[in-house]
């Protein structure tokens, strides 16, 4: 017999006819038991018993830790404690300079152009990375100096122009639907796919959340949606996450290959899921997702899914040609709905590009926004921005003409070619390893005891090196880009010897680095952190 064929069903019903308000609330607290014990079983599976007990740990105390800065005593000296941080960070970096004037309002009288152009070309030569020689990690993805003058002209015949009006503008309209396709076809993009241009990567990943949400409310009567995402995924989809208050489901990746684990996303997706993500390549290690699983797993759970290639951008459609293992990371693929392209990076187009595709119409619908009852008029525009700059996609349309085909593929060679050779370089040295199996541009790498990673960092910075820290698992990576292909025999000199430097004094690296990934790894309270990351941005406004 069945358990519900066990229970008396009469008797429930004749005890909430008497007892209606209690009845209620008996079925108020079942729900709530049910869906408790729904939701713990669900994290468990997706997540495995150390990892809840982890996050358990961190929640229970980083909830003390905020009940003691609530304290008048200890709440105070932990605040001046961060206080002292963050104003440590404004010294470094808002730096007086002798004989620079600051400006604070607008002068009363005109600046020659001479005074303006000797101040700019000042700032420009202030000190910091020497990008120019390749020591920066990505940053600056140049195309060479001959590509930046024709960029600059493209930029300097379309500087007063601006998408939002087709009608004065009708060439920078012909430019932007070009920009569009070219990179659509570079995906494998089919005639009913199309996209957009956006102002980077970040925005590409906003457009595409949003298009996905819209789509579930409108298709599928979801009113609380839902992505899920790999840990190993760009900030850009918590960032959308929280803009649109929606829910979003964090799975953790293989800790050898650092791909997602298909089986944990597979498990997080429910009845709300209007999205899952993949990356070609992922920002910490450069490392392609299974995204052929991913599509396969979208089409089963009928959920959209985000290739996010921004990174991988004019690199990984190149692999194959290139000599390079193949990753399929475009409309191939059948479950892929959407796919956002970083053309600011290895498109070597300047900084505010980028193109968010979709695999048909009715999709890139969902991510317009348009009102016809506006006392202004009607007004529609496709992304965030109103008004946007017509330049920098005219510079664009630039850059991808005159590096062509060809020129892309040399780049893709090259670079991840200067890719394969530090990796091999860094699988020489013992104290090191690789993290998780890069496929892109990128190599990140970690350290065996008693060489902490983060004093690696600090003596590559030493000798000139900036190198991106990652967490969890602690490591630095590198992104190459053509600036880093000549001085790649140097890279490797000097990650030798920071090495030997660190083993040779391994207790002398407690500061610096380690001291701020270290306190971001094991405080449980992350505001703590979040409130020293807002007073670095706050920072970049100080005057």
């Amino acid at each position: 017999m069945s358990t519900l064929a066990r229970v008396d069903w009469q008797r429930m019903a004749s005890f909430a006819v008497a007892n209606p308000r209690q009845a209620l609330i008996n079925t108020a607290v079942a729900y709530f038991i049910f869906r408790q014990v729904t939701k713990g079983i669900k994290t468990m599976s997706v997540y495995g018993l150390q990892k809840v007990l982890t996050h358990l740990w961190r929640a229970v105390a980083g909830g003390l830790i905020r009940t003691v800065r609530k304290a008048p005593g200890t709440g105070a000296v932990l605040q001046r404690s961060i206080d002292k941080v963050v104003k440590d960070i404004e010294k470094s970096m808002n730096v007086d300079l002798p004989g620079e004037t600051k400006y604070e309002t607008i002068p009363n009288q005109p600046m020659t152009d001479a005074e303006i152009l000797a101040i700019l070309k000042r700032r420009q030569d202030e000190p910091g990375v020497d990008w120019r020689n390749g020591r920066a990690s990505g940053s600056v993805y140049h195309g060479g100096e001959e590509l930046a003058r024709l960029t600059n002209e493209a930029y300097a015949m379309f500087n007063l122009t601006n998408p939002l009006h087709p009608g004065v503008f009708p060439g920078l309209r012909r430019i932007e639907a070009e920009v569009v396709r070219m990179v659509l076809n570079l995906y494998n993009g089919t005639a009913e796919c199309c996209g957009t241009t956006t102002s980077g990567g970040t925005e590409s990943i906003i457009m595409a959340v949003r298009a996905h949400v819209v789509w579930g409310r409108k298709t599928r009567g979801i009113e609380k949606p839902n992505i899920v995402i790999p840990i190993t995924a760009h900030a850009a989809f918590n960032k959308a996450a929280e803009y649109f208050d929606i829910g979003i489901t964090v799975v953790p990746v293989d800790p050898k290959t650092q791909r997602v684990n298909v089986k944990a996303m597979k498990r997080a997706i429910d009845s709300d899921t209007v999205l899952i993500v993949g990356s070609s390549a992922t920002f910490p290690h450069g490392v392609c997702d299974d995204l052929a699983a991913l599509s396969d797993l979208a089409l089963q759970k009928k959920v959209g899914f985000h290739v996010d290639s921004c990174l991988g951008s004019f690199i990984m459609p190149f692999l194959k040609e290139a000599g390079f293992p193949e990753v399929v990371c475009d409309f191939r693929l059948p479950g892929v709905t959407s796919i956002s392209c970083d053309t600011h990076k290895y498109g070597f187009a300047p900084k505010g590009t980028s193109v968010v595709m979709y695999a048909n119409k009715h999709l890139r619908h969902n991510q317009y926004f348009t009102i016809s009852t506006w006392p202004g008029g009607i007004y529609a525009s496709p992304t965030i921005a109103g008004s946007r700059c017509g330049a920098v996609i005219a510079s664009c349309w630039a850059a991808m003409a005159k590096m062509g085909h060809e020129g892309y593929l040399q780049e893709c060679k090259n670079i991840v070619g200067c890719r394969v050779k530090l990796q091999h370089a860094i699988e020489q040295i013992p104290e090191l390893f690789i993290v998780g199996e890069p496929t892109s541009s990128v190599v990140a790498f970690s350290s065996r005891w008693p060489v902490d990673i983060y004093g690696v960092q600090d003596e590559m910075k030493n000798r000139g090196w900036e190198l991106n820290p990652m967490q969890d698992p602690p490591a630095l990576h590198i992104a190459c880009t053509r600036l880093t292909v000549p001085v790649a025999h140097e890279f490797i000199r000097d990650i030798n010897e920071s090495v030997a430097a660190v083993k040779a004094n391994p207790d002398g690296y407690s500061q610096g680095s380690k001291a701020i990934y270290g306190f971001a790894a094991t405080v449980p309270d992350t505001t703590i952190v979040d409130e020293v990351a807002q007073g670095f941005i706050d920072t970049l406004y100080a005057v």
